[in-house]
């Protein structure tokens, strides 16, 4: 083999469309352009234009609104703490808190806010620490003789999770 035998495999390159190259190429005279017009010249952008008639996107009503301070909490239902218990994956003597739900795997990231929820029965007595809960969750569990603590997500207690972990 010398180096002047080299080629490329059959298939693997395609050489360039030449348009505008007479008559005979097949792209000659207008280059597939067409005649004239307004698409036929360079620079046009005309999506969404109709012709001068209203365009579909300016007739149809804009409608909805996204709220970009929207807070999103993973909600925590007492039916899954009690059912981690049963399950021994959790320990009711000890508090419950980011930490814990993360290890668990039902949170993904220290700065996810959890909300508690009252759905479902819990009869063991826990202390728990969550970024929000309901006024029914915060009445089951002091009814049962547990706590519940508000976090305060922000920075410092991401650092003291990160701490606690290394």
């Amino acid at each position: 083999m010398k180096l002047n035998e080299i080629k490329d495999n059959i298939g693997s390159s395609i050489s360039r469309k030449r348009i505008g190259r007479g008559i005979g190429s097949g792209t000659g005279k207008t280059s597939g352009k067409g005649h004239k017009g307004q698409k036929a010249r360079s620079g046009v952008s005309i999506k969404g234009f109709e012709g001068g008639q209203m365009p579909i996107h300016r007739r149809l009503p804009k409608r909805g609104f996204t709220n970009i301070n929207r807070i999103n909490y993973v909600e925590l239902n007492f039916d899954r703490i009690q059912n981690l218990i049963d399950n021994k994956k959790l320990d009711p003597k000890k508090i419950i808190n980011h930490k814990t739900l993360l290890d668990l795997g039902l949170i993904n990231s220290p700065k996810t806010k959890v909300k508690l929820l009252a759905k479902g029965q819990i009869k063991n007595k826990i202390d728990i620490e969550v970024s929000a809960f309901s006024k029914s969750a915060k009445e089951g569990i002091e009814k049962i003789g547990g706590s519940i603590a508000l976090l305060d997500n922000k920075k410092s207690n991401v650092n003291q999770i990160k701490k606690s972990e290394v």
